[in-house]
């Protein structure tokens, strides 16, 4: 899908793909439904002349494909960018980082040549690597916004998960393969977790068996791999699953790696339960961006001189998560409410310093949305959001628009289709979208007592009160709103979300646990995934969470800041009480 332009002053650096479709506004001459049509071009495949360091990557304009290239750069490859179909022809080695909608990469493929050009050298059997989208678009058709024709290089429907029996969709995480053939990409991950990020998939079959490599299992069997010859495409995405995805990428990019020792087998066996570092950041009172920590949202020190409270660099600290086994990292700009998100511009610098060398998924949030500058310039959250992608994110968070935007669709039952929310989930899909949910307790007698859904605490109130109803925040929690967390939940996963982090402003700093009351009001009432946040301060704190709530990842920020609790120290805890995770 086409990312909207930004002005030159705000992103220079975003590189649109060359080759997007400009249709005409009045009508589209491309029918997603039929056949990619047959170019009257003549395309001959033929190997470039160039040397074996040289990586073409096939980048058609819509999400984070920033962290494709800095993986293939850290393993010491360039990258030569299509330009034009003769460029497909030409590679010596093809990775096509798919990522967005079914139709709309169709669309984009179709309009300028592509698909023929991709069909044909895959059927030359020349050096070909899809990821994600880039495995979906080899088979016949998707029921995405469909049915949507796709290149029929493979027998096959792509589906959506099917999330009627309580299977969270999308399937977000770390989940192991099954090795069904052998595959020289493939060696050393059998029994090992890759990261995937989609909501539909492709069922093997006796039509496709003969390409499948490997599958996972998420409700039900799925195709996470195909080989034949040298095409390779993967359902996972191996820039975002650390060493493991890395050594996939390198024996794709240098064959005689594949010869090499095989890895020792893991353990991995099913989806693991997440643990994600949140780095809370800022500008302090000198203009520096500091990684920062509030107790109950107060991010000052509250003595001498009252100043924002620093626990470190934000590029350094991601890094160090990295290494110390973190399965996400999460940027939260905690004043982006305040000022346009895209004139923070340090913040992107962050991103793109960042994706270089982490290789695990990155989330940003902090004011994404409509803004309009001094100049009168309007910038649609479509665009906030396209440059954050552009800049490393993987996914992004929405906080107090998705609030606005859930009460209007509460008053009104409308989906205007402009939110935010739901312009963002459109274009890249929901699994991309976070809401961020910033409520806290008020207290009541009686269910009767509140409009909104309540639940019966654990610890009574201050006066004795056994129920309360979970009030929503925006503006960094310094504003109430009359929508509760329970219907704002329900809300916008019916406009698009994909994932809600639930923090709780009453935990937040306090170290006491999450609060499992509203984790587990939440979790249940939704069937996407849910991030439990706030509160942690020991390591039973995790596994107290994932076996009374149906949470699919914790976050924390504070104990792992200042060293308190390390991410290996909750990993080796989960798994002594029976909890899977990556290791």
């Amino acid at each position: 899908m086409e990312a909207l332009p930004l002005s030159s002053g705000v992103a220079s650096n975003l590189r649109p793909s060359p080759f997007l479709p400009h249709l005409s506004p009045t009508g589209r001459s491309w029918n997603p439904r039929a056949p990619y049509s047959k170019s009257k071009k003549h395309l001959f495949v033929c190997a470039s002349s160039s040397k074996d360091s040289t990586v073409t990557l096939l980048d058609y304009g819509a999400g984070n494909v920033r962290s494709v290239r800095n993986a293939i750069r850290y393993l010491g490859f360039n990258i030569k960018d299509v330009q034009k179909p003769e460029d497909i022809l030409s590679a010596n080695h093809l990775v096509f980082p798919g990522v967005g909608a079914f139709a709309a990469a169709m669309e984009v493929l179709n309009h300028n040549g592509m698909a023929e050009a991709l069909c044909m050298y895959i059927e030359k059997d020349r050096p070909f690597l899809g990821i994600c989208l880039g495995l979906q678009l080899l088979f016949e058709s998707s029921e995405e916004n469909g049915p949507v024709k796709g290149l029929s290089l493979i027998p096959g429907v792509v589906g959506r998960f099917d999330s009627s029996s309580g299977l969270r969709v999308p399937h977000i995480g770390w989940n192991a393969v099954q090795i069904t053939k052998d595959s020289g990409i493939l060696d050393g991950i059998e029994g090992q977790h890759v990261y995937f990020v989609h909501s539909y998939r492709v069922l093997p079959s006796d039509a496709n068996k003969d390409w499948v490599s490997s599958t996972c299992n998420y409700g039900e069997s799925f195709i996470s791999s195909i080989t034949r010859g040298n095409v390779h495409a993967v359902q996972f995405h191996p820039e975002k699953s650390g060493d493991i995805g890395l050594s996939i990428l390198r024996r794709f990019l240098n064959t005689s790696s594949s010869k090499t020792k095989k890895l020792a087998c893991g353990k991995a066996s099913k989806l693991a339960k997440r643990v994600i570092a949140c780095l809370d950041v800022r500008t302090n009172d000198k203009g520096d961006l500091v990684v920062t920590k509030g107790d109950q949202y107060d991010v000052r020190e509250h003595r001498d001189r009252d100043e924002v409270r620093n626990l470190g660099k934000p590029v350094e600290l991601a890094g160090q998560y990295y290494k110390d086994g973190a399965d996400e990292v999460s940027f939260l700009n905690i004043t982006g409410f305040r000022d346009f998100p895209l004139g923070d511009l340090p913040m992107l610098q962050v991103l793109r310093c960042t994706s270089k060398n982490v290789f695990v998924p990155l989330t940003v949030g902090g004011g994404i949305r409509d803004f309009t500058d001094g100049n009168g310039r309007h910038y649609s959250s479509l665009e906030v959001a396209s440059e954050y992608f552009r800049s490393g994110a993987d996914k992004i968070s929405i906080g107090s628009d998705a609030v606005f935007t859930a009460e209007e669709y509460l008053r009104t039952g409308v989906k205007t289709g402009k939110s935010s929310l739901e312009q963002i989930s459109r274009v890249y899909g929901n699994q991309a979208v976070v809401v961020s949910i910033d409520p806290r307790r008020v207290y009541v007698r009686s269910p009767d007592d509140a409009e909104f859904k309540t639940v019966k605490v654990t610890t009574p109130g201050p006066l004795g009160e056994e129920y309360a109803w979970y009030q929503c925040t925006v503006n960094g929690g310094r504003e109430g709103r009359p929508i509760g967390a329970y219907e704002l939940a329900k809300a916008v996963e019916e406009l698009g979300a994909g994932e809600i982090l639930l923090n709780c402003i009453d935990c937040d700093g306090q170290g006491q646990g999450f609060d499992i009351d509203l984790i587990k009001l939440i979790s249940e009432a939704v069937t996407i995934p849910v991030i439990a946040s706030s509160g942690a301060g020991a390591v039973e704190h995790f596994s107290e969470v994932f076996k009374k709530t149906s949470a699919s990842a914790a976050l924390a920020a504070g104990i792992f800041h200042r060293k308190e609790v390390p991410i290996l120290s909750v990993k080796e805890h989960l798994l002594q009480e029976g909890i899977e995770v990556r290791t």
